[in-house]
């Protein structure tokens, strides 16, 4: 039974087999979409092949004409065209290469036949950069093979007796591996020096997470510690039992405080931080900041708005915080819309910009995550450690329509599981 054709998505790992995915371009060898590795591909193809015809007419005329034009002009076509296959598929690009220069170099115009060259120039050069870009990209196997097929190719063209082919396809293999190594060892640092980062990301935002909780729960312990300490004061005889109840709380309290502070207080910093801690109270100012900023920022407000925990306060306003940034670093200028929805158990974040970045887009389609980026994803790791941490739910990925949409749920009734 037929399969019928691959698809892409069943090609790819196949070419992957042969062919690695070309190296990301400095900055200096792009402008814009324009890469300007395959502009000088296309342009010494050209220079080659206006050269090789003019070439190629000299001597035939020198010689009794056995070519007519256009055959001059397909033998050149045929050495040139490979050229502007290089950048984008090596190993066919040589396979042309090859082909082209054994039957011209073997049947069409034999070595001397009209010129004093063994080869023709231009099938040489391209010959070369198509055989660099396999060692620089193919499979060691590959690089191999097209060696040996370059060695014995010309042998079989030229002098048997001649090293010039051979030097020279050595000097070519010898490089490509070498930039290859390179390229490898840079690649590698740099995937783990993304992995150390993102790890040094999620281990601060929980140090920050930690120390504002500290702060929170540290805060209302106190307060309990405080008014069981003071309750029996403001009754005349009270019993001992009630005395001895508000002892043992004012106990529990303080060594819980103790206890939370062992814990957690080396997660601070050396520095402390007086400034209270900001809340929605204080999103218009936000808002305010963004706009500054260059970020056309919209707000509105469903549901009934009313007093919410210190923690789910403080962690709605940094995921708003987060989720505005980011729009700032990857859409600048986008359009965003922030939503808060009061539930009966919770409070629903949604931050919604009217543009994807291009990088992003295209992680999200290769991974189906927006926050493993150089860099980019740590402020969403850290807004989904908030959620996660008060019993909710972030998330945070392209939209249909074109969009890229941030929700959050944060629980704030007495069931988080009705949270939507």
């Amino acid at each position: 039974m037929s399969s019928g054709p691959a698809r892409p998505d069943q090609a790819r790992p196949v070419r992957a087999r042969f062919t690695a995915p070309p190296a990301p371009r400095p900055r200096w060898l792009r402008r814009g979409p324009l890469d300007l590795v395959f502009a000088a591909d296309v342009l010494i193809a050209v220079i080659a092949f206006a050269l090789t015809i003019s070439s190629l007419g000299n001597h035939n005329a020198s010689h009794g004409g056995p070519l007519d034009p256009v055959q001059i002009a397909g033998i050149s076509f045929v050495l040139c065209a490979p050229l502007v296959l290089r950048n984008r598929f090596p190993l066919t690009a040589w396979l042309a290469s090859a082909a082209a220069m054994l039957v011209v170099g073997r049947w069409l115009i034999p070595p001397h036949a009209i010129g004093t060259a063994a080869y023709i120039p231009a099938g040489v050069l391209v010959y070369g950069l198509c055989l660099y870009a396999v060692s620089v990209r193919c499979a060691t196997w590959v690089v191999i093979t097209a060696g040996v097929v370059t060695a014995v190719g010309a042998i079989v063209i030229n002098d048997p007796t001649s090293p010039a082919a051979i030097i020279l396809t050595i000097l070519l293999l010898l490089g490509g591996t070498f930039v290859r190594s390179r390229r490898s060892g840079r690649e590698q640092l740099e995937v783990a020096e993304r992995r150390h980062e993102g790890e040094r990301a999620l281990l601060e935002e929980r140090q920050r997470i930690a120390r504002e909780l500290h702060d929170v729960v540290a805060h209302h312990m106190s307060v309990i510690a405080i008014q069981a300490e003071a309750a029996p004061y403001k009754v005349t005889d009270p019993p001992k039992e009630l005395v001895e109840s508000f002892a043992e709380i004012r106990a529990s309290a303080l060594s819980g405080l103790s206890e939370l502070r062992r814990v957690l207080g080396v997660l601070r910093s050396e520095t402390q931080d007086t400034t209270p801690q900001p809340g929605l109270d204080e999103l218009p100012g936000l808002l305010e900041s963004a706009r500054n900023g260059g970020v056309r920022v919209t707000s509105d407000t469903s549901g009934t708005p009313r007093p919410i925990p210190e923690g789910v306060d403080l962690s709605a306003y940094r995921i708003v915080q987060e989720a505005l940034s980011n729009a700032m670093q990857h859409a600048p200028g986008a359009a965003v819309r922030v939503h808060l929805h009061y539930g009966e158990a919770a409070l629903v974040i949604e931050v919604r910009n009217d543009s994807v970045a291009p990088g992003v887009q295209a992680l999200w389609e290769q991974t189906g995550e927006s926050g493993r980026s150089d860099g980019s994803g740590h402020g969403i790791i850290g807004m989904r450690e908030r959620a996660a941490m008060l019993g909710g739910h972030l998330e945070a990925r392209p939209a249909p329509n074109g969009e890229f949409l941030v929700t959050a749920a944060l629980p704030i009734g007495s069931d988080p599981e009705g949270a939507p």
